[in-house]
């Protein structure tokens, strides 16, 4: 099977496809940037000189040296561009939310058995590196059987995002499918799909079309609950991970460096990629027999994004399964889409 690196196109050169993708395609070992989509500022050629600059997504689809397409357009276009991707015979890689609905994820992984086309989901907090040690403490067993998981996203924005879609009342808007499916993808990455699960939202900022507060609530067996929340209006962050089990309990800032580093223009290769400063490292609290407590500090391991795209070349090129599964995107888009609890 060929080697050769992977032709690749970007829908959008934004923020995202700027930080949190051309920066990994472009180190042409194991993929080539060819193309971006940019509608109305040309600014890609700054710092990728030999690539093209499609004014429209049509056109850089209907480039058949691309064979491989990263959608990173808003969220209420992305079944539409991915269904368009598949039918011109690109791989493609969706970020999060894949789609609005179950329905509309389960038919685009159909789409792609059809014309035989990898449909991979970019949910790259997977390789964060405060989830890192989350999921070290959990697979070590360290604190005994699990009682509580708390998960957080915490920011203060009272201001309206200027990403105007996320801020309209339309498919895959609000908080809940902002930050949610992240933090979704990172507990079924550790523990599958819950048993049940519930849903609360709200809206707390003045004039708000869309919902700021979330929280979900998944049950597990043995009585494990998973508690997730996702806020715009938190001025005070709490810790990202607090775990407890019936031996001790575990909590973690949210840490990880990489989109700073990223957005400054660090190279994704660079020896200090992804590594936390010191003072934000996870502790564990242990129980003893006599009731003292004992505590041990854990740093972070290295986060690295590039293990993402190196599960999407190996996946396009030597066909091994992606680690994000089409039944766990799945089993995060049924959960969000649920019924609200609280709505009256």
């Amino acid at each position: 099977m060929s080697k050769k690196s992977i032709v690749t196109g970007i829908l959008s050169y934004g923020m995202s496809g700027r930080v949190f993708h051309a920066p990994f395609i472009h180190q042409k070992t194991r993929f080539e940037l060819r193309a971006v989509v940019e509608r109305h500022e040309k600014r890609a050629h700054q710092r990728y000189p030999d690539v093209i600059s499609y004014d429209s997504v049509d056109d850089l689809l209907n480039d058949e040296q691309i064979e491989f397409v990263i959608i990173n357009t808003p969220n209420n276009t992305h079944v539409e561009y991915a269904t368009k991707a598949l039918k011109a015979g690109k791989h493609i890689l969706v970020e999060k939310p894949f789609a609005p609905t179950a329905e509309d994820a389960r038919k685009l992984f159909e789409l792609g058995k059809e014309v035989n086309r990898h449909v991979m989901v970019f949910q790259n907090r997977r390789w964060d590196s405060d989830f890192k040690l989350l999921k070290r403490v959990v697979e070590r067993e360290t604190l005994g059987n699990l009682i509580e998981l708390h998960v957080r996203f915490d920011r203060y924005r009272m201001e309206k995002s200027p990403k105007v879609f996320k801020e309209l009342k339309i498919p895959g808007s609000g908080v809940l499918y902002d930050l949610g499916p992240h933090l979704l993808d990172q507990v079924i990455s550790l523990f599958g799909k819950p048993q049940k699960s519930l849903k609360i939202l709200a809206t707390h900022r003045p004039d708000s079309e869309v919902d700021d507060f979330s929280t979900l609530v998944l049950s597990y067996p043995k009585g494990f609950t998973v508690f997730i929340h996702a806020s715009l209006l938190v001025a005070n962050p709490l810790p990202a991970y607090v775990l407890h089990g019936v031996k001790g309990s575990f909590q973690k800032v949210r840490a990880d460096v990489q989109e700073d580093q990223l957005q400054a223009g660090m190279s994704p290769k660079a020896p200090e990629y992804g590594i936390e400063p010191v003072g934000k490292e996870g502790l564990i609290t242990l129980m003893k027999p006599n009731g003292d407590r004992e505590l041990r500090y854990r740093e972070a391991l290295k986060g690295d994004y590039n293990d993402l795209f190196n599960a999407v070349y190996a996946q396009i090129r030597k066909n091994e399964p992606f680690p994000v599964k089409p039944e766990e995107i799945l089993w995060q888009m049924e959960i969000l889409e649920q019924p609200v609890w609280n709505e009256s």
